[in-house]
This record gives structure tokens, sequence and C-alpha cells, in this order.
């Protein structure tokens, strides 16, 4: 055949502009992807709300119809002689203005969904879902004799007592849900009360002043199929459950009275393990920054210094918690048994150091009847930071001859037990028991002066019964009754019985 440029030019051509187009669309296929997703989301909203609007369209039809028969219906009645036909007749009209009443429920049941559809959503800059969410909580109590805090008691002191209400244990939060990393679902949330400092700046403020707003728990994690990773301002991984009450919620029932509560920053991983494709346990781990004891906060206000580290931050190493437990299946009724230790090192006072270890034990055991026994125990050193060990890690006293002083790291062994009995999905019991006990021989030799109470307190007891009932998915009140028995180690056991009430608004 002979040779034809010609054709063999074409034939150039053609392939390369065949290349050029392949380029192009491989070019344009990753922004394309993107569009088309959310194109592919539009429409299939406008499509959902066309359905809405259709149904709708048919039933102010058969609304229609409906009363153009039952008017025919009420036309012929009137016209009749005969008992029997106006009888049936009058059958008739109830049943079509029955079923007029059941379209005109549709009707607004189907306006309600649209307006659903049509409704702005809550967004953050990063374009993912936030959730606003929260309970509005009116609390009224009485307190038989004195406590340290009157609407939040958590120690008895010696003299009379005191009633009053607030509101300053309103919860507010954030529900985040992020995009897929590394093959994780990224999610967060964060909660914040009103129980900061209320400290008036001038002028009336009804005790209620502008430093209310504290950060309570807040979370982001990333979680696989069987492993997290996160970061969080919560309770101890060791110390997982809290007892139930509507009362006391800026701090637990049982705070400082057996339960590890204190809200710490920390940073973990925990890993289900499985056994023949079964999650058979659950593994945590993680960093922890363990806050001062109200005592060593206490000292630092009377000698009028404010604390730029704490103990912890002053020994420059974080402390370190693990626990490993039966996983309790995905709710929160499944049972569950966990172990857990703690290690934190601090250096206090004139570069005085010193560790909080703690060893634990957490269960929580369904029971028949739809009943449930849960609790924690603990036992361990320097736990003031935790919400143990009687308010302090340790005490000391100066030595007048020689110009030094005494230290001493204070032991420490306590926990709570909870009986819930749920009657029904809206009403539940709840009664529980705690204590926490530092040994009185190691605090006896440092003991302050009687007004010195968080110095002194050598145990502290509280048991405590409540009822929560529920109306609606967004109604509770709650009735609660709690004891605290405070013990300093030189003086009389004081204590005090606390009646609350409480109202919130779940949103």
């Amino acid at each position: 055949m002979p040779f034809d440029r010609s054709y063999c030019a074409m034939r150039g051509k053609s392939a390369l502009l065949m290349l050029y187009c392949a380029l192009a669309v491989c070019l344009s296929s990753g922004k394309a992807q993107a569009q088309d997703d959310m194109a592919e989301k539009v429409k299939q909203l406008t499509q959902a709300m066309s359905r809405v609007q259709e149904q709708l369209n048919e039933s102010q039809r058969q609304l229609e119809e409906m009363r153009q028969q039952l008017a025919e219906l009420q036309i012929r009645a009137g016209k009749a002689s005969d008992p029997a036909p106006s009888q049936t007749a009058d059958s008739d009209a109830a049943k079509l203005a029955a079923q007029v009443e059941d379209l005109r429920e549709r009707q607004s049941l189907q306006e309600a969904q649209i307006a659903v559809q049509e409704q702005t959503k809550v967004e953050s800059e990063s374009r993912f879902p936030v959730k606003v969410s929260g309970l509005l909580l009116m609390n009224g109590f009485v307190n038989t004799r004195n406590v340290d805090m009157a609407a939040t008691p958590t120690l008895a002191v010696p003299g009379s007592g005191s009633a009053g209400a607030s509101v300053r244990q309103t919860i507010m939060g954030l529900d985040m849900r992020g995009p897929h990393l590394f093959g994780a679902r990224s999610h967060g949330d964060l909660r914040v009360d009103f129980d900061g400092s209320a400290a008036a700046t001038g002028g009336y403020t009804n005790g209620y002043g502008i430093d209310l707003v504290r950060l309570r728990t807040a979370h982001a994690a990333l979680d696989w199929e069987h492993t997290e990773a996160f970061f969080s301002m919560d309770r101890p991984i060791i110390s997982p459950s809290v007892p139930d009450s509507l009362t006391a919620v800026a701090e637990p029932p049982l705070a400082w009275s057996g339960d590890l509560w204190n809200w710490t920053p920390q940073f973990g991983v925990s890993q289900d393990i499985s056994f023949d494709s079964v999650p058979r346990l659950r593994a945590q781990a993680a960093l922890i920054d363990i806050a001062d004891a109200p005592y060593t906060a206490s000292l630092a206000a009377q000698n009028g210094s404010t604390p730029t580290q704490s103990t912890a931050e002053a020994s420059r190493w974080p402390g370190v918690e693990a626990r490993i437990a039966t996983p309790g299946g995905q709710s929160e009724e499944g049972a569950q048994i966990g172990v857990g230790g703690l290690f934190a090192a601090h250096r206090s006072i004139g570069g005085t150091r010193f560790d909080s270890w703690a060893g634990t034990l957490d269960y929580r055991l369904p029971l028949p009847g739809s009943m449930q026994l849960s609790g924690n125990f603990y036992r361990g050193a320097a736990l003031g930071g935790l919400g143990g060990g009687a308010y302090k890690d340790y005490v000391f006293r100066l030595d007048l001859d020689g110009g030094g002083f005494y230290f001493r790291t204070l032991d420490d062994v306590g926990g709570w037990t909870q009986w819930k009995q749920r009657v029904s999905q809206r009403l539940e019991f709840n009664e529980a028991l705690g204590i926490d006990n530092v040994p009185a021989g190691e605090l006896r030799p440092y003991a302050g002066a009687a007004s010195a109470v968080y110095q002194n307190a050598a145990r502290n007891r509280t048991a405590t019964a409540n009822v929560i009932f529920s109306p609606s998915a967004y109604l509770l009140f709650s009735l609660e009754y709690r004891r605290i028995e405070s013990s300093p180690v030189n003086g009389p056991t004081a204590a005090s019985d606390i009646i609350g009430v409480a109202a919130g608004y779940k949103f």
C-alpha cells in the first residue's frame, strides 16, 4: 500500500485530541465528584419535599370531595321524611365528618414535615453539623445544719442551717460531628454550667455575678471499629460511673464521699480486645493532669498568693492511668466490671516531692426487675485532686525549733455503691452510700485550729435517696434526701440533712 502522509497526520491529530480530552476529564473528575455529591444531596431533598407536597395536594383534593359529599348528605337528610333513611344519612354524615377530621390531621402533619425540611440547621464554620442541647434546671434546698456550700453541699460543719433556690446548675452543651480522618469517625462535645465564681463586681447582682460560666466537660475523639483515640476534660477513666441525681449536678451527690469525680484534662486511647470476633475486654490508657486539692488552694489563699502552676505541673511529669474492663455491650445497662490504676508525680512547698497513686475497682450489674447495682472502690494516697483524700493530698506543720517543716502524704480509702430501681421509662428510684476516709493516726499530729475544716477533715460519709420522674421526654422532676456526716480529727462529727427538689427542662 502506498504511504499516505496526510492520512498519518490526521491520525496523529486525532490521537493527540483524544489524549487531551482524557487528561481534561481526569483533572476535572475530582472537582466534579464533590459537586456531584452536593448536587445529589440537594436533589434528594428537593425530591423529598416534592413528594410531601404532592401528598398534601392529594389530601386537600380528598378533603374537598368529602366536604361536597357531606353537604349533599345533609341536604338529603333534611328533605327525607322517612325516619330510617334519615338515620342512615346521619350515620353516613358522621363517618364522613370523622374522615374529614382525619384528613385535617394528616394535612397538619404534612405541613409540619415540610416546615422541618425547610428550616435552617445549626452549622459550624467547617460546615459540619452542630447540635445545641442542655438542661434548664431549678433547684430548691433546705439544709438543717451548716454546710460548706449551701446550694451544692459536700461537707457538714458546725453551725445553723440554710434554705434557698438556685438555677446555677443549668447546663448548656454542643455536640459536633466532623469528617472521617484516617479511616475514623471524628466527633466532639462540650458542656458548661453556671456554677463558677459568683463574686459581684459592683452593683446589685442577686448573688449572681458575671464570672459564672464554668467549663464542665469536653471531648474530642477519633473512632475506628475497635479503637478510639481521644482527649477530654472529664472524670478519670479509672472512675467511669457517677450516682444519679437531679439536685446535685454541679458536683455529684457523693463528691468527696467516695466518688473520684473531678473533671481533669486527659489524653488517651481505648482498645477493644476480641476473641473469636467477639469483644471481650476493653483496655484504656491515658495521660492526666491532676488539679490541686481544695486544701492546697486554701493554703495559697491564706498566704495571699496565686499559684501559676499546680503541684502536678510543677513536677514536669504528666500522670498516667489505665483501666481494663468487660465492654458491657452497647448500652449503659449491660454488665461491666473493671480494674484500674493511677500514678502521678507532684512537687509542693519547698520543692518537696510526693506521688499520687490509686488502685480501683468499678462495677455495673443488672438485676432482675429492671434494677441495677453500680459503684466504685479505691485505695491509694494523695487523691485530693481527684475528689478524695478528705479534700487534701498532704498535711504539714512548721518546726519551730529547727526552722523547717514536717510534711506527710496522706493515705486514702473509699468508695460508693448505688441501687437503682427503674419502675418504668418515666419513673426511677435511686439509693446510694459513699465514704472517704483518711487514717486518723496520720492526720492527728498535723491538726490545726477548729476553724480549719479542710485541714482537720478525716472522714466524710454521705447517704442519699431520690425519685426522678419524667412525664415527657423534655420534663424532669426530682425529690431527694441526703445526709452528710463529716468527722474532723480533733472534734465531734458534724451532720446535716439536705432536702432538695428539682425541676428541669431538657432542650
